[in-house]
């Protein structure tokens, strides 16, 4: 059963908070960050990608941008910047993109259900940006950026939260046009009621945030070896996350890009196409909604790719899923491409980006561009049930939980 505990966030003062929340720091580079935070103190990104405050040369993993990001995060707190709830709360976090909106519970998940695998996950990490994570947070004494987590919705929840946003928020404001609203939860019958709930709850899904989630967990560890005494209870124990039901969540597509046609003319490649696909001319920037198809830009031209019956193993979730299909049974036997994780002939594009986006990219050089059927919530869900991976690049999770809007602090 999942434990899930409030916790006293130290978090923007209201009049700030606008200023403070921004995008998580794993969406821009460096150089994008410096113009974002441009004329804006308050930004968390001075946080986050503490570098951007620091000669353009440096180390960007250096102990010197560890010890900037800790130092700005404990001037920011000493200068009323952010502030620290008297008592553990719970929070709900809203959040409204074109008309859609998901509402989560912010607080705290345990490490330990996150080793025992009560906690699951679908994706690899990589250690390089594990090591990057595991540094900001132990230097910064704090999760600075929240997991997102999802759980197979309940009722009991969602009456809870239901009741919380009748009150008058903490934080409402729109950023690049989506609305961000935040409410605390500070009534003990609620707090004990949502508890309540999270412990009749079987396991909880990492959604977004592998690499923070395995970091934070690292600390946590580093910190038990410190302490050998440790009771459990300590705040290392538990990292920040927001909780959102599965029925809200949604999944866009992750497209791919490939540099060149693995030295095939574009009539050898689309001949070679039809053993194991069915190919038909599109409409001009399709919407892809059907599974086990994909959408080819090549030339100028829109396709639609079937994927012949037989062509993959419909009983296994993984080599089922329409990224799996298209990388077993084009790109890697077609157009040579190995690992996706580390070839540099492969891009990748978010969902969020439009069709449009793919055909810029191959008008400016690449060869070729697939659109994907977005993976459901449920492939998610039972993937990582089945304690199997998904392939890199399956899901694009919009909109982003911005950062800066709860800070968990380790002591």
């Amino acid at each position: 059963m999942a434990t899930v505990r409030p916790f006293k966030a130290v978090r923007p003062a209201p009049e700030l908070a606008e200023r403070v929340a921004a995008l998580p720091y794993d969406v821009m580079n460096s150089d994008e960050a410096r113009e974002m935070v441009r004329g804006n103190p308050y930004s968390f990104l001075h946080v986050d990608k503490a570098e951007i405050d620091l000669p353009a040369d440096v180390d960007h993993y250096s102990v010197e941008v560890y010890e900037k990001a800790a130092s700005t995060l404990n001037k920011m707190i000493a200068d009323g910047v952010f502030v620290q709830d008297d008592k553990p709360c719970f929070y709900v976090y809203r959040q409204i993109m074109n008309g859609r909106a998901q509402t989560g519970i912010v607080g705290c998940a345990s490490i330990d259900e996150y080793l025992n695998n009560t906690i699951k996950k679908h994706e690899k990490t990589r250690a390089d940006k594990e090591e990057d994570r595991v540094n900001h947070v132990d230097f910064c004494d704090a999760n600075t950026g929240p997991i997102f987590l999802t759980y197979k919705a309940r009722e009991g929840i969602n009456k809870v939260v239901d009741k919380t946003v009748q009150q008058k928020p903490v934080y409402d404001f729109v950023q690049d046009g989506v609305t961000q609203t935040v409410w605390v939860i500070s009534d003990d019958a609620d707090i004990a009621a949502i508890r309540a709930e999270f412990d009749k709850t079987p396991a909880l899904y990492i959604a977004d945030g592998h690499h923070r989630s395995a970091s934070a967990v690292r600390v946590g560890r580093k910190r038990r070896a410190q302490n050998p005494g440790y009771t459990g209870e300590e705040e290392y124990n538990f990292f920040l996350s927001v909780f959102f039901p599965d029925e809200q969540l949604y999944i866009m597509d992750y497209n791919r890009l490939v540099k060149d046609l693995n030295g095939l003319s574009p009539a050898e490649f689309m001949k070679k196409l039809e053993e194991k696909w069915t190919v038909s001319e599109s409409e001009p920037r399709p919407a892809m909604k059907v599974k086990h198809t994909c959408a080819m830009y090549l030339e100028g031209k829109w396709y639609t790719l079937t994927a012949k019956a037989g062509s993959y193993d419909e009983k296994d979730p993984v080599r089922s899923l329409d990224v799996s299909i298209l990388q077993e049974n084009l790109l890697t036997p077609i157009l040579g491409i190995g690992d996706p994780r580390t070839d540099s002939r492969i891009d990748f594009v978010g969902g969020i980006r439009g069709l449009a986006e793919l055909e810029r990219r191959v008008k400016e050089g690449m060869a070729v561009a697939f659109a994907m059927c977005p993976t459901s919530i449920s492939d998610l869900i039972s993937i990582a049930d089945a304690g199997m991976i998904m392939p890199p690049k399956s899901t694009w999770f919009e909109p982003k939980l911005l950062s800066g809007l709860f800070i968990h602090k380790l002591k």
